[in-house]
């Protein structure tokens, strides 16, 4: 008997980080991949102006490489701080996928058109930004809801430009802004996410109030 369907609150309060639950071993079809990217290409972006472009890899050496560069941008990345005690179970999550990253069966890269604006102001980052990762997260949501998983990933960032040259991407006329490693999910319950504080502890109203 197949599981009744999430209502979409269940599907927003699941859809999580998947590392540990990822099924290395079994492959993931491209129509699969096709379908969850059919629904992420419907989120919204400034203008309309839908700069996304995606990038699958399912190429063991291919993968391999990407891998590899994943790994050492998050050697850098766990160098750099210092966690809480509270993070250290994210960490661990984080770490265990990427030594596994060359076993995930499909990397999909998220692209967008153009270079981030030069200025860094906050105000065209965010624009930059804020036009592209609503489709991750909306291809999130359709891999869950499929039975298939991921996480957005950004440690290979740091050596973009080196897995720019290996896969053919344009450096100069468009950025990869995230990875998401997907794979079919083992069994598991599907269980809301943890969240340290309810959003009546994180919203003010009328003005800022503390927070």
């Amino acid at each position: 008997m197949t599981a009744d369907p999430m209502t979409a609150a269940e599907l927003l309060r699941t859809t999580r980080a998947f590392r540990r639950r990822l099924d290395l071993t079994r492959p993931v079809d491209r129509a699969e991949l096709l379908g969850c990217l059919d629904t992420a290409v419907h989120a919204p972006s400034g203008t309309n102006r839908q700069p996304w472009r995606f990038l699958v890899v399912q190429d063991q050496r291919a993968r391999q490489q990407i891998a590899e560069y994943y790994r050492k941008g998050f050697a850098a990345y766990l160098s750099a701080r210092t966690p809480r005690p509270d993070q250290l179970g994210d960490l661990a999550s984080g770490r265990y996928l990427a030594e596994r990253m060359h076993e995930v069966p499909a990397l999909v890269l998220v692209c967008s058109l153009g270079r981030p604006p030069a200025t860094g102001s906050a105000l065209h980052l965010a624009s930059y930004y804020g036009s592209v990762y609503p489709a991750v997260w909306s291809f999130l949501l359709a891999l869950h809801e499929r039975g298939l998983g991921g996480t957005m990933t950004t440690a290979h960032l740091a050596y973009e430009r080196e897995v720019a040259d290996l896969l053919g991407i344009p450096f100069e006329e468009v950025a990869q802004v995230a990875l998401v490693p997907v794979a079919h999910l083992r069994p598991g319950p599907s269980k809301a996410a943890p969240r340290r504080l309810p959003a009546a502890e994180v919203t003010a109203w009328e003005r800022w109030g503390g927070l």
